[in-house]
């Protein structure tokens, strides 16, 4: 894909949603990489109900190292592989606590050192809370580049190089945002949203999901009709010429 294109796409989407943000509910960093974390495997409306109770009683590393495992728990059961995550959970509320006077760190090693955080969750949290210019790259983010050409790549970390590379640096803090969000909502896995999508033309995959045929259909219907219409108006009774 040409630069031009690739600073096209990002203009779209910017225009689209200048200030795209996540969709997981937080008001503190710690409350972000929580829920980051707890979001793998995990739908964000699944992450949301779960950290909206354990918020409420735990939102701090001293209130989650203190609930312990077993009282961490009940709240994310609808969290996939919750009970690895509660584990996970506790363990790094207790590493924040001894090496980071609990404080985020905003160092990728000690993000990346933390119980269940792993590289695109650190990433997440260097760009929006430390305003670094990462692109994280989950399975969405990895279709859409993929399939757009943005960043084609066999793994994520190959896609995400690719995205550093490629993304022109006055896109790059959002692009995250905008890649996931397309990929979500627009660029789906299955029968992708490609006749409404904004930048069908710049996209180069090529198996895009035609336009319905009902929606074909209804047109061409219309211009049939539109047709007769026109011809009864010329022969109907008192029209005529005498």
């Amino acid at each position: 894909m040409r630069p031009a294109t690739r600073a096209a796409i990002y203009r779209r989407l910017r225009a689209a949603n200048p200030a795209p943000t996540t969709e997981l509910l937080h008001s503190t960093p710690f409350e972000l990489l929580v829920a980051v974390m707890l979001s793998a495997h995990t739908t964000d409306k699944s992450v949301n109900a779960a950290t909206r109770k354990l918020f409420a009683v735990a939102n701090t590393p001293a209130a989650i190292a203190a609930l312990g495992v077993e009282g961490v728990k009940p709240y994310i059961r609808t969290v996939g592989l919750y009970n690895t995550k509660a584990a996970n959970l506790v363990a790094l509320a207790r590493q924040i606590l001894e090496q980071h006077g609990g404080q985020v760190p905003g160092e990728r090693a000690a993000l990346e050192a933390l119980p269940g955080v792993g590289r695109k969750t650190a990433s997440i949290i260097l760009n929006m809370v430390f305003g670094q210019p990462e692109i994280a790259v989950d399975t969405h983010i990895f279709r859409v580049a993929n399939r757009t050409g943005l960043a084609p790549g066999k793994t994520p970390r190959a896609v995400e190089d690719g995205l550093v590379a490629g993304t022109p640096p006055e896109f790059r803090r959002n692009a995250h945002h905008w890649l996931i969000l397309h990929g979500r909502y627009v660029c789906t896995a299955r029968a992708p949203k490609c006749p409404t999508c904004i930048i069908r033309d710049l996209c180069e995959y090529r198996h895009k999901t035609p336009a319905p045929k009902a929606q074909r259909r209804g047109v061409s219907a219309a211009i049939r009709r539109g047709g007769a219409r026109k011809a009864t108006a010329r022969t109907a009774p008192g029209r005529r010429g005498t």
